[in-house]
């Protein structure tokens, strides 16, 4: 199963007699709220989700978005629709972080199809895909969480995995190598862990380059389909974006979501800073 979908296979797919469930995850670090955008416009019958309330926990020791409530999440995904055996599409209106972010999510408790729209609304829009402001009222799904699917990492898995594979850091290069650091303790990296800034897996438009230019890349960096790869960023949200690169270059990857706000909260945890990986 491919983990994206284009806009046009989309509006085939929402035209069928069992369209897939949409899911609305607009979201922007900082702010402004997503669901005012939502409601002023979206994909036809697409669900609003809120990425800090339904897709994370509170922030705290373990990150700023640490794994939600498996409960709390399973129970936010039925209400919007979600069943066990039904298609799910994800999309945001930026980078498509806060969509891969739910994608990763509904893998890890176990959901067998799901995918994020390349390019997300802006290539449903010029597509020539319709908005509106109605809110959908969808049947309950059925749902059921089970964690596990797919790989997550702790903090000292994403250490270790760093010494005998391949740990990327999806974050900015100015932050991996320590020359600014807006949000946390301290800039730098997790020791052996390698840059891979997520925003270079995708093109101007914000759809993804295609599958063998992505292998290409992440080959340059020692990841390839026989490498154990996990994935860190900031929050867990970007390198969930990493992790969806990956799979569309068909490689496997885990995901720290504590990621360098766990990590650099800690000040027992080592810190390498520079462009190499230390």
């Amino acid at each position: 199963m491919n983990a994206i979908i284009t806009a046009s296979e989309l509006a085939s797919e929402s035209a069928a007699a069992q369209p897939p469930v949409l899911l609305d995850i607009r979201w922007q670090l900082g702010g402004p709220p997503g669901r005012p955008e939502y409601e002023a416009g979206h994909i036809p019958g697409a669900v609003y989700i809120d990425l800090d309330g339904e897709l994370a926990g509170p922030a705290g020791e373990r990150g700023r978005h640490p794994l939600p409530d498996v409960a709390a999440f399973g129970a936010a995904m039925r209400r919007a629709g979600v069943g066990a055996d039904r298609a799910v599409v994800v999309y945001d209106g930026g980078q498509g972080w806060a969509a891969a972010r739910c994608w990763w999510l509904l893998r890890w408790t176990g959901h067998t199809d799901v995918r994020v729209l390349d390019g997300g609304l802006a290539a449903w829009t010029a597509s020539g895909g319709a908005l509106t402001a109605e809110a959908p009222a969808p049947e309950a799904g059925d749902f059921e969480p089970e964690p596990g699917a797919a790989g997550l990492l702790a903090a000292d898995d994403a250490a270790a995995l760093a010494r005998r594979g391949v740990l990327l850091d999806a974050r900015a290069g100015e932050r991996y190598r320590g020359e600014v650091e807006p949000i946390d303790r301290v800039g730098g990296h997790i020791p052996g862990a390698v840059s891979a800034p997520t925003a270079e897996n995708v093109a101007e438009n914000g759809r993804f380059h295609p599958a063998p230019e992505l292998a290409a890349r992440f080959a340059s960096l020692g990841a390839t389909g026989e490498t154990e790869v996990g994935v860190y960023c900031g929050s867990g949200v970007s390198g969930a974006h990493e992790v969806l690169a990956l799979a569309v270059a068909g490689i496997p990857a885990a995901l720290y979501v504590g990621s360098w706000s766990e990590w650099s909260a800690d000040i027992a945890r080592p810190v390498a800073t520079g462009a190499e990986p230390g």
